[in-house]
């Protein structure tokens, strides 16, 4: 295959089974036809991500698949780009936002024990908790992403006991973009406050917290977080992409401590199955063990949060996940993952009994992502379900106009050169243009090619080459006062 000079394409995947999971009674020969078109999907899932793969030098992935009463576990390629070490169901990855589900779980689990309550405000539990603009904002809104400051912060607050603690003091100085539960703009920061209350509610850490609440009783015996990383052997190796060729870049294992709640989750395909099927069941881990009741599990996924765009189109957001509207009316529950050189997708469609899940070790893993979770490929096969309709359309330039113009965007790196605790925000900026009926975005300053952003909506388009869906926001005057793409939120500039 192209891309990684044919060296992982000579090695079999290698596949892990994984126990049928308890159903309900069924025949013997309905068993058996159901098992065949299993099979016959698991194999077109592997011949797929292996050409994904093969297409944009994805050095290694493992995939696992609820199917039923089937599950499906398997690694694929390499660990690390030039060595032969092969990814298989107990490689470790980083699993990116997909960590926010395990802050949500974690936090519903407490709810369920009659320890939090979700309606109530940040600061009941965090008595020193002080909000940009947003005093009154509860734990809900911190986990369905409608607090509405600047979540995209990152900064380092050290490795210490502290550090989620310290970082939280420091969301007082991020700005308020938009009004508390108004409007939905991804936002890391807020889950990290929800991860902090977490901390608050359980008098230790949110890492111990979650360990206790969720990989213990779930038995997620290589599921860990970065600064337990070493002990764990058998990880994937973060790898850049340059021009088709997978490069090995060790900088990005690093990911600060006050990061965790929201991306800092290491997990591996086998455990990401007992996961998934936990979250399609009734409460109880595979064991049998309740870790909560049906109905604070079924409770996550009840969209209360407002909607939008996030590549596909939201009903809006449960409890850390976010809930997909399909033609046939059936909701899909959803998230991803996405830090420098490590991106996931995760995806279940609970009425149907289907879940899967994907890592990857490459910056270019979106790629296949988009084919897998925000294409309906796997949908339609596994569920039997599609995207809602999106046909595109064409524009009249005055149209186009009040959408045009100069956007904005901004976050709070790791660390900077200035010297200062909290690094100074950095700002993108995006220019939009009418051009053929539709509009061209382009990333100033990038160096990357310009990308079509064609209306299939009022509001709405579709983002030329993954097929990923966006959104313009505005305000009260009628006039255009946001992009959304990918969840972030740019401000239309004067």
């Amino acid at each position: 295959m192209a891309g990684l000079n044919g060296e992982w394409t000579r090695r079999k995947a290698v596949l892990a089974g994984g126990a049928a999971l308890a159903l309900p009674y069924v025949s013997r020969a309905a068993r058996a036809e159901s098992e065949a078109d299993s099979d016959r999907l698991f194999a077109e899932l592997d011949a797929k991500i292996l050409k994904g793969m093969g297409d944009f030098s994805i050095p290694g992935a493992a995939v696992a698949v609820v199917h039923g009463n089937r599950t499906h576990v398997r690694g694929y390629g390499v660990k690390t780009f030039g060595d032969n070490a092969p990814v298989d169901a107990d490689t470790v990855f980083r699993i990116a936002s997909n960590s926010k589900t395990f802050t949500g779980t974690a936090a519903m689990s407490l709810v369920d024990a009659g320890k939090i309550d979700l309606d109530r405000q940040v600061q009941f539990y965090v008595p020193d908790f002080v909000a940009p603009k947003a005093q009154c904002v509860t734990v809900r809104q911190a986990l369905n992403h409608s607090a509405g400051w600047l979540g995209y912060d990152f900064h380092d607050t050290g490795s210490g006991v502290g550090a989620l603690e310290q970082y939280v003091e420091d969301v007082r100085e991020l700005p308020q973009l938009t009004p508390l539960g108004t409007t939905y703009s991804y936002n890391n920061a807020a889950i990290s406050v929800a991860g902090r209350v977490i901390e608050s509610v359980t008098r230790g850490t949110y890492e111990s917290a979650v360990g206790r609440l969720v990989f213990d009783p779930l038995e997620l015996n290589r599921s860990l977080f970065s600064q337990n990383k070493p002990t764990i052997g058998n990880v994937a190796t973060p790898h850049d992409v340059q021009g088709s060729r997978a490069v090995p870049n060790a900088r990005y294992f690093y990911l600060p401590r006050s990061n965790n709640p929201f991306g800092g989750v290491w997990s591996c395909a086998r455990d990401q199955l007992a996961y998934l099927a936990f979250h399609l069941g009734d409460g109880c881990a595979g064991s049998g063990r309740r870790v909560m009741s049906e109905k604070a599990l079924r409770a996550m996924r009840v969209p209360t949060g407002p909607g939008g765009a996030m590549f596909v189109e939201l009903i809006g957001w449960g409890v850390s996940w976010m809930i997909r509207p399909t033609a046939e009316n059936v909701p899909v529950v959803q998230h991803g993952g996405d830090l420098s050189g490590f991106h996931s997708g995760l995806i279940m469609v609970p009425e149907k009994r289907f879940a899967m899940t994907l890592l990857t070790n490459s910056e270019t893993g979106p790629e296949l992502l988009a084919q897998l979770f925000i294409d309906d490929w796997a949908l339609r096969r596994f569920a039997g379900v599609s995207n809602l309709p999106a046909t595109p359309r064409k524009l009249t330039a005055a149209e186009l106009k009040p959408y045009e113009g100069q956007y904005w965007a901004e976050q709070i790196p790791t660390r900077d050169d200035s010297g200062q605790r909290i690094p100074e925000r950095i700002r993108f900026y995006i220019d939009l243009k009418a051009q053929d009926g539709a509009l061209t975005m382009t990333k100033v300053d990038s160096g990357l090619p310009s990308t079509t952003l064609t209306f299939y909506k009022h509001d709405y388009v579709l983002v030329q080459g993954n097929g990923a869906r966006a959104n313009f926001l505005r305000a009260p005057d009628g006039s255009i006062e946001f992009f959304r793409i990918g969840g972030r939120l740019y401000t239309r500039a004067p």
